[in-house]
């Protein structure tokens, strides 16, 4: 058995990248076991959207902001290194209706401090001058940002080894190591690894592991594609997207679920999203996703129809079924922490949940209440959600 660490972080995307970085700004011990490499799960297939702007009033907007000023300051002088971009974001109404419903999300956002801004037709063309003629309006958000999410988790990992922690590829955990009741560590291939703290950062797989461990944390996957296009001079000037994407994110429909998210990148690509559908660990390749991607995709902006798509990527997005993530410490099998859960929002989570983790993980209080997060909060309703992806065992203890 290797000697203690303070801290073992199972998982090495981008919400265990930052558990292990802001670890060791607190002066623990680190150890990262992943299955394979930084960013090998759903951090590598994804946009790296930092979104204010697709935010409900409550625990997850103030999370969200915390994050996003700790992405301003604490990790300020590294934003080059992962392509941090604040583009801003743009939602766009092309129905009287869905104008009237922006206008409300508007109101109840800039009352809690957003920094949001209506755009008539007139400004909406201003700031992005290719949108649909069909657009009505818009609210611009000046906090949206965009980031590369595996050089988010790549440079945080090796940042963090440079403080002394240490990583463990090709390490899927095979069970847990207990003194009585107490989680004390895990068994993997590599060996095992004991620890003070044993915390779970393995996304869309949380609930497998959490379940490995006797405790229910209903972490289930949802499958979201995106497109990319060729490279082309820019086009779109920020994250613009339809304002029916908040009404997706917040859904729980297993069904799939399609509205356009559109941006463009450094390189001159532009990534195309969003589709959302329960179907388990499904890789399948759905006709019917892409397909809604690009008619959507056009819709807002109508040049997309002449452009190529030149790949596309798909992965599964770690869904809670009251839409808050798990973070914390799991009283039910003390010793056990979980940072799992984010969906959508994980990578402009990251920074925040990684940062308050290590607060707690160091025997501090945390700057934000972890309450509303609290790994039990699901009770024995949910005892059963994970055994839908039991098959997928293997895969999953990573």
């Amino acid at each position: 058995m290797t000697p203690a660490s303070d801290v073992l972080v199972i998982g090495a995307g981008v919400i265990g990248a930052a558990t292990a970085y802001f670890a060791t700004q607190q002066g623990l011990t680190v150890t990262v076991l992943d299955k394979g490499l930084p960013a090998s799960g759903t951090s590598s297939s994804c946009e790296g959207n930092i979104l204010v702007s697709d935010k409900e009033l409550g625990p997850e907007l103030e999370l969200t902001r915390y994050s996003l000023g700790v992405w301003h300051n604490d990790l300020a002088e590294y934003k080059k290194l992962w392509e941090f971009e604040a583009k801003g974001g743009i939602i766009v109404a092309s129905r009287e209706s869905s104008l009237a419903s922006l206008h409300r999300v508007m109101s109840a956002q800039s009352g809690y401090g957003v920094d949001v801004e209506e755009l008539d037709r007139e400004a909406l063309r201003e700031a992005e001058p290719h949108i649909s003629p069909e657009a009505l309006g818009g609210a611009s958000y000046r906090e949206d940002c965009q980031v590369q999410p595996m050089l988010v988790a790549a440079h945080l990992v090796r940042l963090a080894r440079q403080a002394g922690a240490r990583f463990v590829a090709d390490a899927p955990v095979t069970g847990f190591l207990r003194d009585g009741d107490r989680v004390t560590g895990v068994s993997s291939p590599r060996g095992d690894f004991s620890a003070g703290a044993v915390v779970n950062c393995t996304g869309t797989w949380a609930g497998e592991l959490a379940a490995m461990a006797g405790v229910s944390v209903p972490v289930l996957p949802r499958r979201g594609f995106v497109m990319v296009t060729e490279p082309l001079p820019p086009m779109v000037h920020h994250k613009v997207y339809a304002a029916e994407y908040i009404d997706n994110v917040g859904s729980s429909d297993a069904g799939l679920q399609a509205s356009p998210v559109v941006e463009g990148t450094p390189s001159g690509t532009i990534l195309i999203g969003s589709t959302r559908e329960r179907v388990g660990f499904d890789r399948t390749v759905s006709t019917e996703a892409l397909g809604l991607l690009a008619r959507n995709a056009v819709s807002l902006f109508p040049f997309l129809e002449r452009i190529k798509a030149i790949r596309h990527y798909h992965g599964f997005r770690p869904y809670c079924p009251d839409h808050l993530p798990v973070i914390g410490h799991d009283d039910r099998a003390p010793g056990l922490w979980h940072a799992a859960g984010h969906e959508g929002a994980g990578i402009g989570l990251s920074a925040g949940t990684g940062k308050l983790l290590a607060q707690a993980l160091a025997g501090q209080s945390p700057d934000l209440d972890l309450t509303p997060f609290a790994p039990a909060r699901f009770g024995e309703e949910f005892s059963g959600a994970s055994t839908t992806v039991t098959e997928h065992t293997e895969e999953a203890t990573a």
